[in-house]
């Protein structure tokens, strides 16, 4: 089973159309988008002229029957921890929201799916640059 974690830039070009993104997708038994990740992706939306389009859109995408949310809870917060020690130590930081949508695919196992480099180097999760 293939379980996948889009990140927001990974949907991002997915919405552009990459089509390395839609195979993959295609071919996930299940993908996930963190509520880190939606909030960002609202926030992005409201610097756009077409806001209420990309929300439909994530919207119908959020809807489809493989795609869920996973939200922070004490777990999540667990592996923050980990992770935001680990890049201390290392003097390798990510931004914030990033270290909190690794720790959301550290807990429940899933491959990340990003076009961010920074999350190589966390050996702690899975992650498929684009």
């Amino acid at each position: 089973m293939r379980r996948i974690l889009l990140d927001t830039s990974a949907y991002s070009l997915l919405m552009r159309g990459n089509k390395d993104i839609a195979k993959l997708l295609d071919e996930a038994d299940e993908v996930f988008l963190s509520a880190i990740v939606v909030g960002e992706l609202l926030a992005g939306f409201k610097n756009a002229s077409k806001e209420q389009h990309n929300k439909l859109v994530l919207h119908d995408f959020s809807s489809l029957e493989k795609v869920g949310t996973l939200y922070i809870d004490d777990e999540t917060a667990e592996r923050y921890s980990l992770i935001h020690t680990f890049l201390k130590k290392s003097g390798a930081p990510i931004p914030t929201n990033d270290t909190w949508i690794a720790a959301s695919a550290m807990q429940h196992g899933l491959v990340l799916i990003t076009a961010d480099q920074h999350f190589s180097v966390l050996p702690q999760i899975v992650s498929l640059i684009m």
